[in-house]
């Protein structure tokens, strides 16, 4: 699986920013900017996952659906590598175009149960990307969504129920058979296993692996659970109020951070046996304003590893080994401790 940049990665994110307007008083004037995303920029290879982690709020699954063109970016570039249309500029796409580039842009979204519109059957749901871009209708239509059931692990008899007849699990490989029917080459899974049980979470995971390596898929993987992404990610970018602070390859994040921030959600992981953690990094403060940011480095309110620069100068996103960034003044300097134990899903 691939961990080095590849010379056309399928997905390059350059500088994207989302900000949402804080509108006030009776004529609703902007007074202010939530900086949801604020100059992200990350590749994915094709072929691979890149996990994208970070607590809640840090703009991960706004980054996601800013690719995706549900919310229109405020500025940067995002380009994609099209089969058909060649290199594009997702942002800058008009609608015709962006209709046709999204066969192979899709998203499986978190919530198993209000994700799923419950009026409709599964030939429907499943179905309806297909219709939309007139890539089958009829028969034909209904044999291609009882195969995408069937390489889901649901029964294609199943196709005239409705998702309340459904489990969690049952109805999160709905979701992902949706996604998968026009035949994609990229998809943002924003959280697709956090609603669910552990062992289902395990089955989901297995699944969307084994249907990258026979489909030739590449995943964004959205979440906040380090030992989901440990299992499943090529590569890891960490997020923090709007900004990714840290991205390697897995391994090497895990064993080896370079920035504060990772090193305090490496000691968060939970263990069967806590004694072999030496320490716990606890986090002072909050988590920074988004919509009224600190000066400098965005994190340095609350690392105990700050200094003057740190407070007076916003740190580069700098490459300090082969595919390893970091956005921090410190990181050649500081000796920090990675995951005690990572042990992978089964």
């Amino acid at each position: 699986m691939p961990e080095e940049k590849q010379s056309e990665p399928l997905l390059e994110v350059k500088l994207l920013k989302k900000h949402f307007p804080i509108r006030r008083g009776f004529l609703k004037h902007v007074v202010g900017q939530v900086k949801a995303v604020d100059g992200v920029s990350f590749y994915v290879n094709e072929g691979e996952t890149l996990g994208l982690v970070g607590e809640s709020g840090c703009g991960k699954t706004t980054a996601g659906r800013c690719i995706l063109r549900a919310l229109e970016p405020t500025s940067g570039e995002l380009l994609f590598r099209d089969p058909q249309l060649g290199k594009v500029d997702l942002a800058t796409l008009d609608e015709k175009t962006l209709h046709r580039v999204r066969r192979n842009l899709r998203m499986i979204f978190q919530d198993p149960y209000a994700s799923l519109n419950p009026r409709m059957t599964l030939l429907e749901i499943v179905g309806a990307p297909l219709r939309a871009m007139n890539l089958a209708r009829g028969k034909e239509l209904e044999d291609q969504v009882a195969e995408i059931l069937r390489v889901v692990g649901l029964r294609p008899e199943y196709m005239r129920r409705y998702p309340h007849a459904f489990s969690g699990g049952q109805r999160q490989r709905i979701g992902l058979a949706r996604a998968l029917a026009p035949r994609p080459k990229f998809i943002v899974c924003d959280e697709p296993v956090s609603a669910l049980d552990v062992s289902v979470q395990a089955q989901i995971l297995n699944l969307l692996q084994d249907l990258q390596n026979e489909l030739g898929l590449t995943y964004l993987f959205v979440a906040h659970d380090l030992s989901v992404v440990a299992h499943i990610s090529n590569r890891v970018a960490v997020m923090y109020v709007g900004k990714i602070v840290e991205m390697a390859s897995t391994h090497e994040l895990f064993s080896t951070p370079r920035h504060p921030y990772t090193e305090a959600l490496m000691s968060a992981i939970p263990l069967p046996d806590p004694r072999p953690r030496e320490k716990r990094v606890l986090l002072a403060g909050e988590v920074a304003n988004p919509a009224n940011p600190p000066s400098g480095c965005y994190f340095h309110p609350r690392c105990i590893y700050a200094r003057d620069v740190c407070t007076e100068k916003e740190p580069e996103f700098t490459e300090i080994s082969a595919g390893h960034y970091v956005k921090c003044h410190r990181a050649s300097e500081l000796n920090l401790s990675g995951a005690v134990e990572l042990t992978p899903l089964k």
